[in-house]
């Protein structure tokens, strides 16, 4: 996994200044990479979600919001993007908006979560 934030595990990756706008900021970090997931470090069901996808050989870009500075904005901008008041886990698979733990894990038993990993690049068996 890639830590994007403050210290994480013993090393340090500067998320860079990418503008003022929450939702803005989450638009961009999220079509960076195939697979970013928006976390809490002391979240469990954030904890699952990043084990799934490991756990399937994909390596999911990871923005901890509690090490992030601005994470409290970022994590707002999520609750509006779901529409819910649980902002986290959110993934992103090819910059498109999954979806929170249920839509993850809904994806993965009715088979439609690899293929959209493979068209997004991040799996390529």
């Amino acid at each position: 996994m890639h830590y994007q934030g403050n210290y994480y595990w013993g090393y340090y990756m500067p998320t860079r200044s990418i503008g003022s706008d929450p939702m803005e900021r989450v638009v961009k970090l999220a079509s960076e990479k195939a697979v970013v997931i928006f976390s809490l470090s002391s979240c469990c069901m954030c904890h699952a979600v990043k084990r799934l996808f490991c756990g399937m050989g994909v390596n999911p870009t990871v923005y901890e919001l509690d090490q992030d500075p601005r994470g409290k904005d970022l994590e707002t901008a999520l609750m509006r993007l779901l529409g819910n008041s649980q902002p986290v886990p959110v993934v992103f698979i090819g910059g498109k908006l999954i979806g929170a733990m249920d839509r993850v894990m809904a994806s993965h038993i009715n088979g439609t979560l690899v293929p959209l990993l493979k068209e997004a690049g991040a799996l390529w068996l």
